[in-house]
């Protein structure tokens, strides 16, 4: 038997592998379009860009696992249907389960193994990906003067270069707006050539011009306190020198990200939702005694006194000129409502945001475990099923593959969006959708057992015809 168990476990890995890496690259390419319009154009270098691959590629591990065993549980199992190994097999006296035992302990391992990277490695990977996301962000694009066009990413300056040389140092036709010093367009430099070049370690940019002319506009648009509206200065020779440093990649200090769900692990997620319950909590109950000043408490009508408004003398003597008390009355009694309302809505969006942001911690509790149990149910699915179909390779497994993975993706989303929402308990809502998935597994595995023709045109002919039967 071991020698039976060495053989499947050596024709599911292969396949696991291949398609490990296949799911890997394609999310992870997914996931690299949605920021790829931040990272081009900055000359990151090909470490910055490799270490925001591995980060990332980390964090689609929990994504990824699920599919894979899905694909190579249909196709191992699958191409051993239809060399009729499992066949051979059960010849033997071996049952269909005795068959997937070895690769279910595997799965079963891999699933544990999840369910730790998820809890531990992968917080500390989302921390070092989206800090580094967030520096690169924060780098300016790198320079790129185009000919005919300003260039407006030097802080305080428009230049125009209207012929680059090859060399792309020396520059032909230059115009510069300095808006360093405020106003509008106050200096204006023109030359004939200039050359640029960094120093310093690229750290300050470097822009030599050659016989030109510098216009100053002294009054800023101001003619009525000087007859005199532009000075002219004509040079030889001029340097003007930029500073890089916002060019440059600047890491931000980790801390400072650490608060965000994604890099917790479950015993801080778990403390963070437990407060903001207990906050939440406080806040629910403190709405009575908050509301309470907005209501008036009428008094008893003595003296001067009249449903708790201090009536004047004048205003009280005929019965006719009671109007005016009664239009104030319910003029306060309006405003009073008015303010109540405000009040209380304000609250219930508060008590809302954290209602929803601690079903936002806790879903990230419960998916640590529902990403991990998915490894095992994909596997249940696909490993009977494949038995089933007897069909390897790359064809109808990863049809099949892809359909249920969209099945387990949807119900995921469906659940985590009720959760979030309070339509469901956040557990229900996270598990939904490896409960629904999960009876269907089982179901294929006792058909499978009974070598049940589950996908065969004949096998639905026969339950059809026996359907008629029941029903005459």
């Amino acid at each position: 038997m071991k020698k039976l168990d060495k053989l499947i476990l050596r024709s599911f890995a292969g396949p696991f592998v291949l398609t490990f890496a296949v799911v890997e690259f394609i999310l992870l390419t997914q996931y690299i379009l949605k920021y790829l319009d931040e990272l081009v154009g900055k000359d990151l270098g090909a470490e910055v860009f490799a270490e925001l691959l591995f980060y990332f590629s980390i964090n689609m591990v929990p994504l990824a696992l699920p599919l894979a065993v899905l694909v190579s549980s249909l196709m191992t199992f699958g191409t051993m249907g239809e060399h009729h190994e499992l066949t051979a097999i059960k010849t033997t006296g071996i049952a269909l389960p005795r068959v997937l035992r070895p690769v279910f302990f595997l799965v079963l391992l891999l699933t544990v193994g999840a369910f730790f990277f998820n809890n531990y490695t992968v917080p500390k990977a989302n921390l070092k990906a989206y800090s580094l996301l967030w520096d690169i962000r924060q780098k300016k694009p790198t320079m790129n003067f185009k000919e005919g066009a300003f260039y407006n990413g030097l802080p305080g300056y428009s230049i125009k270069i209207n012929e680059k040389l090859d060399d792309d140092k020396t520059l032909r036709d230059i115009m510069i707006y300095d808006h360093s010093k405020g106003g509008t367009n106050t200096t204006v430099i023109l030359a004939d050539s200039g050359q640029m070049y960094t120093e310093h370690n690229d750290n300050y940019l470097v822009l030599e011009l050659f016989k030109g002319n510098t216009y100053v506009d002294q009054n800023d648009g101001n003619y009525r306190n000087s007859s005199e509206q532009f000075v002219r200065e004509k040079f030889d020779a001029s340097k003007i020198v930029f500073s890089l440093a916002s060019f440059n990649l600047d890491r931000t200090r980790e801390e400072l990200f650490s608060d965000n769900k994604m890099m917790k692990n479950i015993d801080q997620l778990t403390t963070v939702t437990d407060s903001l319950r207990r906050f939440n909590a406080r806040e629910k109950a403190m709405y009575a005694p908050n509301v309470d000043p907005f209501y008036m408490y009428f008094k008893a009508d003595t003296g001067d006194v009249k449903n708790g408004l201090k009536i004047h003398d004048k205003v009280l003597q005929k019965d006719a000129e009671l109007i005016p008390v009664n239009a104030d009355i319910l003029q306060v009694a309006t405003n009073k409502a008015r303010n109540v309302k405000s009040f209380t809505s304000s609250y219930i969006e508060k008590v809302n945001t954290l209602t929803r942001d601690a079903n936002n911690y806790e879903i990230e509790i419960w998916r640590k475990y529902t990403q991990s149990a998915s490894i095992l149910i994909m596997f249940l699915i696909g490993a009977p099923l494949g038995a089933i179909i007897k069909k390897g390779g790359l064809g109808v497994p990863v049809l099949i593959s892809i359909m249920f993975f969209i099945v387990l993706y949807v119900l995921a989303i469906l659940g985590e969006k009720w959760a979030r929402e309070g339509l469901l308990p956040v557990g229900i809502g996270m598990w939904g959708a490896n409960v629904i998935l999960l009876p269907i597994g089982l179901f294929f595995l006792y058909q499978a057992r009974n070598d049940s023709s589950l996908l065969e045109v004949d096998f639905w002919r026969k339950f059809l015809t026996r359907l008629k039967r029941n029903k005459i």
